[in-house]
């Protein structure tokens, strides 16, 4: 079956700011746009037989700079997980909400208050991408390579459906801005061929703690290393 290529969309003006951008039409900012450009880079030599890409306008930025001749085609369900009340608040004050803990050890529970479930968030996203790779591999063989554009949260959870891992690790995870991760389906199971790859070692060095314990996960994605 064909190979797709998760990417995730630069940094954002949220990201940045350490709040939670959820299905809100924030922008790339100044190194986002840069991070989407470098990606493009590495991403322009293969021959993508499809772009796919969330509806939001961060992961649509991020194509047309990364692919700017492609045509890609947008499916909802890769748009970011409806974080409902959550969304456009600083992730340092929602670290202190009760459901914290919740998303961070049991998010397979978690439900956001006039929101999503991060479990249904998950499955539909694994759908869309078993579908579409599905369709690829039909029409364009099991060798195919091609590109979904996505979010932090939602690529972390296609990438543990994957590698065979219940939702409730799937925090222990990480998906940093414009980063790639590939996997490649088969017949009897998935292999995870790449994971966060940035090609930046920079991106290593740890930024300020915006967004509670260090050993909390960010929800949404973060902003990543090397900022």
């Amino acid at each position: 079956m064909a190979t797709v290529l998760l990417l995730r969309h630069g940094r954002t003006t949220a990201n940045a700011t350490g709040e939670l951008a959820g299905r809100r039409p924030v922008e790339l900012d100044d190194t986002g746009r840069a991070q989407a450009e470098r990606a493009g880079e590495r991403l322009r030599p293969l021959p993508l037989a499809a772009v796919v890409t969330s509806p939001l306008i961060r992961c649509r930025t991020t194509v047309e700079l990364a692919l700017p001749g492609a045509a890609p085609v947008v499916d909802e369900g890769l748009t970011e997980c409806g974080y409902g009340d959550w969304e456009g608040r600083p992730l340092k004050e929602l670290a202190k909400e009760p459901l914290w803990p919740v998303v961070q050890q049991h998010p397979s529970a978690a439900v956001f208050p006039n929101g999503e479930a991060m479990a249904a968030m998950s499955a539909r996203a694994v759908a869309t991408i078993r579908r579409w790779d599905a369709r690829i591999t039909e029409s364009h063989g099991p060798d195919a390579l091609w590109l979904a554009c996505s979010h932090g949260d939602v690529i972390k959870a296609i990438v543990a459906d994957a590698m065979g891992l219940h939702l409730d690790q799937f925090q222990r995870l990480v998906a940093d801005p414009a980063s790639i991760s590939v996997i490649r389906y088969t017949p009897t199971r998935p292999f995870l061929v790449r994971l966060n790859d940035t090609a930046d070692l920079a991106a290593l060095i740890p930024p300020p703690s915006q967004d509670g314990a260090r050993s909390d996960a960010a929800v949404g994605g973060g902003a990543g290393g090397g900022a």
